[in-house]
């Protein structure tokens, strides 16, 4: 069971909390779950600024009251984003406000270890691939500095035309322990596609970063409960 489900999913209401935390009836859900789409797709593809790709966001968390929208970026570079004194932020928050019609708090918190979050490690790597580095060499490298930077286990999986190859196939390599199937065990998972002359080649990695300590991280969210659209648009 542990390699058929995200280990994300897997553990998301148990262990690890939800990436977006509201409560809406059902009349409203889809199109606050589709707004939620729109405001990520909108951060990480951004239309005029490309520097937000190498800003090294991890994830984007959301969470919405009745009066305004709180968006988290959890970023490695937050310079890239907050640009000097701060007026890229102050812009982007208004973009958003623009994008979904409601108050938008917008907060950025720095990564200290880029190098054992997942998601990172797998678009570090597209990116070397993208640039027809070896996928070989680019797999061992990223097991070394993740096990380096305190690491328990790491596991990368590349699937695609790997090397130009005629036929598409699988590589995987991995160092430590990835128990996929504890729940305690904190397993990050990160994937995404490395865009090459041959093909897509996708890349899926697995970092172990310890164990859980506590109890569940769930929230019950009702009590925010967000509506659908406000009386008007606010700005900060």
């Amino acid at each position: 069971m542990g390699q058929k489900v995200n280990p994300v999913g897997f553990r998301t209401g148990v262990f690890r909390d939800w990436k977006s935390r509201w409560y809406a009836s059902k009349q409203e859900f889809a199109s606050l779950l589709l707004e939620d789409f729109k405001v990520r797709n909108f951060i990480k593809n951004h239309p005029t600024k490309s520097q937000y790709r190498n800003a090294g966001i991890d994830r984007i968390e959301i969470e919405r009251t009745r009066d305004e929208v709180k968006i988290i970026l959890y970023v490695a570079r937050p310079g890239l984003i907050i640009g000097k004194k701060g007026q890229e932020v102050e812009i982007l928050q208004e973009e958003l406000q623009n994008l979904i019609g409601r108050r938008v708090n917008l907060k950025v918190e720095e990564i200290g270890r880029p190098e054992v979050f997942a998601q990172l490690v797998a678009e570090d790597i597209a990116q070397q691939l993208a640039k027809r580095s070896s996928f070989r060499r680019t797999m061992k490298r990223s097991i070394e500095q993740t096990m380096d930077a305190g690491a328990l286990g790491i596991k990368i999986q590349l699937a695609g035309r790997l090397g130009g190859a005629e036929m598409a196939r699988r590589e995987k390599q991995n160092a430590g322990s990835i128990p996929l199937s504890t729940l305690r065990a904190k397993i990050d998972y990160g994937f995404t596609e490395a865009k090459t002359a041959q093909g897509h080649i996708g890349v899926q990695v697995w970092i172990n970063q310890g164990t859980y300590e506590g109890d569940s991280d769930g929230v019950d969210a009702q009590a925010g409960q967000a509506p659908k659209k406000p009386k008007r648009s606010y700005k900060r």
